[in-house]
């Protein structure tokens, strides 16, 4: 279970006391996580998620308030930092940054449609929208730097075939480098995948989990919701899924002829950010009982990514 850091519960009353929000009723850690310890809190006054931010410095904690009050405030189904009876919103407990949310309606769903994949769509579109004009800065701690400077280091460990797809990869992001920086930016959810989204039905109830959160091209963040949205086991795009995805969006945010030129190139990027990060989690809690998301799946879903048939829509 990728609970880091354990909790008991005196220390939890005491933590959770000046909220004002009545009595600890019951708390469960929560397994789904893999970098944060997350934790469901049920108090007199309602249902809660507490997190314990494990990765990441402290001084990055404001934006991610800020961002989710932006989001909060345009109406979206986002969890947001609640204060303390004396205005407090970053705490700290056990040495870690913490943070108590309201738990949202619905639940991750394993098997995406159409319908799902519209809604996905639609909220993407909506978080770019309110971003886009009042950008929040954060530049990504896994971003092109990043892949660049990890990925010769992982190709070690990979079979051949593998290590040629990766080079290839990282070859095509050291050249395009300066073209994926030049589209159109917003603040980005950077982690879209299903089990970040909460569902009731077909009608999507809450996005969660902003830690990846930055700013950056939006394009990129389009490309990693539908890597994992519209791609089935053997990493191939469901045509169906990926034109409700894109369609939903671009009916919100018009692509632009150059995203619609680096559309391949930024679905490729985005398959080598989650095989890298998901190999050196692999390696980092190997033997340890921490959710460890196969790296594979990136590898298959790059390899598929060399002849990208699925266009962009609309693109102006």
């Amino acid at each position: 279970m990728s609970v880091f850091t354990q909790l008991a519960r005196p220390e939890l009353e005491t933590f959770l006391a000046p909220y004002g929000l009545g009595r600890l009723l019951d708390f469960q850690g929560i397994a789904a996580g893999s970098e944060n310890t997350n934790y469901f809190i049920s108090l007199e006054k309602g249902e809660y998620v507490l997190t314990l931010v494990e990765r990441g410095p402290v001084d990055e904690m404001p934006f991610f308030i800020q961002l989710l009050d932006v989001l909060h405030d345009a109406d979206l189904p986002v969890p947001y930092a609640l204060r303390t009876l004396d205005g407090q919103a970053l705490r700290e407990l056990k040495g870690k940054p913490a943070l108590l949310q309201p738990r949202l309606a619905g639940k991750h769903i394993r098997e995406a449609n159409a319908q799902h994949c519209t809604q996905v769509g639609e909220l993407l579109g909506h978080l770019h929208v309110a971003t886009r004009d009042k950008l929040l800065e954060r530049k990504t701690d896994r971003g092109l730097d990043w892949m660049l400077a990890e990925g010769p280091a992982l190709k070690k460990d990979l079979t051949a075939e593998a290590a040629r797809l990766l080079q290839l990869a990282l070859d095509e992001i050291s050249e395009r480098k300066a073209q994926i920086l030049a589209l159109p930016r917003a603040n980005l959810h950077g982690d879209l995948f299903r089990d970040n989204a909460m569902f009731e039905g077909t009608h999507l109830t809450g996005l969660i989990d902003f830690y990846n959160a930055c700013s950056g091209p939006m394009l990129y963040d389009v490309a990693i919701a539908l890597n994992d949205w519209c791609a089935d086991e053997a990493g191939h795009l469901d045509a169906p899924r990926a034109r409700a995805l894109l369609g939903a969006y671009a009916a919100l945010r018009p692509f632009t002829a150059s995203e619609a030129e680096l559309w391949p190139t930024l679905l490729r990027v985005a398959c080598v950010r989650f095989w890298l990060s998901r190999l050196i989690a692999a390696q980092t809690f190997a033997g340890q009982d921490v959710l460890i998301h196969d790296p594979a799946e990136f590898e298959r879903l790059l390899a598929v990514h060399q002849n990208v048939s699925i266009q962009l829509p609309f693109a102006l």
